[in-house]
């Protein structure tokens, strides 16, 4: 296990950075596609095996490398990082505004090609509510994230985490499909979606297809003990949808359930039962969440896990549950 680290100068930091960010588009170049309902990595078909990692931009860049080795030694080829993020400190990489927010996006940049030469893809989101509070600020949120992210081709973006809801976090599908065109103007090939708080009804499918027009479906399953058992016939009925509604995308379970959440507390069984659903019903990836305890204070010692990576590494702060999943993850595949 990779125990947290104390974080170095400033300037040390800015040296690491400037380095990594010199070897951007040298070496290796990991690329995303999507073909039919699958993902491609540099045009091979590929299931997306992730771990949330949102605070990334927060962690310094001892920790990002060390918890990216062994994110790639288990087998895990995506990350999920928030470009807005203040739950335990601010370190969004564009400010409310939609500019650019440093040293936060340089920190984005660096996170990008050290994933890249890692085979490792990144899923970045934005949410509504966190920092940017309008459609105009997001629009060209999006436009700053998309220009400085041009030179890899490891990244996708949602351009609103659980959209649906209503509260800050509300974004319309007409909305997001301005967002997407917004990133496709700057990046015609950049994978695009935006994610959707519980399950996707039929009508609501239809509307992601042809309003938001996304690459591929992000439904973020309920969180419950029922959840493991209902992944595979749920997403055989999105994949059954989407052929009568004659387009079909790859469905990508980016945020299941996780632990400390709630009452029920997920063991390794529900994790495994609930991705070898996803494997057998036709899904194109699937996430071990992590997080904070729900409800936790800024003053709280934690584990924050993926929410705050300030001061631990992420594999310093998961729990037991958590690492024998990260064992048994890419066995799911076999």
């Amino acid at each position: 296990m990779h125990r947290g680290m104390a974080p170095r100068s400033g300037r040390m930091i800015g040296l690491m950075l400037t380095l990594a960010l010199a070897g951007a588009g040298a070496g290796h170049a990991t690329i995303l596609g999507v073909e039919d309902t699958r993902f491609t990595l540099d045009g091979e078909e590929v299931f997306l095996l992730g771990i949330s990692y949102y605070a990334a931009q927060g962690a310094s860049a001892e920790c990002m490398e060390s918890d990216m080795s062994a994110f790639a030694y288990t087998g895990i080829n995506w990350i999920r990082v928030w470009a807005t993020w203040d739950m335990f400190g601010e370190i969004s990489a564009v400010d409310p505004s939609g500019a650019a927010r440093e040293p936060y996006l340089t920190r984005l940049k660096s996170l990008v090609s050290v994933a890249n030469e890692r085979g490792i893809v990144v899923d970045l989101t934005l949410a509504r509510g966190v920092g940017i509070a309008n459609q105009v600020a997001h629009l060209q949120a999006v436009r700053t994230l998309a220009e400085a992210l041009k030179p890899w081709r490891n990244v996708y973006f949602d351009v609103a985490n659980e959209r649906n809801i209503k509260d800050a976090r509300y974004v319309s599908l007409e909305e997001c499909g301005e967002l997407r065109d917004a990133i496709k103007e700057i990046d015609p090939a950049r994978l695009v979606t935006a994610s959707h708080g519980g399950d996707i009804s039929r009508e609501e499918l239809a509307d992601y297809l042809r309003v938001a027009r996304v690459d591929f479906i992000t439904p973020h399953r309920p969180r419950n003990g029922a959840s493991p058992a209902g992944t595979q016939t749920k997403t055989q009925e999105y994949l059954q949808w989407m052929a009568e509604l004659g387009k079909i995308v790859p469905v990508h379970y980016q945020e299941p359930f996780r632990r400390d959440y709630g009452r029920w507390q997920p063991e390794l069984a529900d994790f495994v039962a609930d991705l070898r659903g996803a494997i057998t019903g036709g899904a194109a990836g699937w996430c071990l969440h992590n997080g904070s305890p729900r409800g936790a204070a800024r003053d709280d010692t934690g584990p924050r896990r993926s929410f705050d990576l300030s001061e631990r590494c992420l594999m310093a702060q998961l729990d037991a549950v958590e690492l024998a999943v990260l064992g048994e993850m890419s066995r799911a595949l076999d």
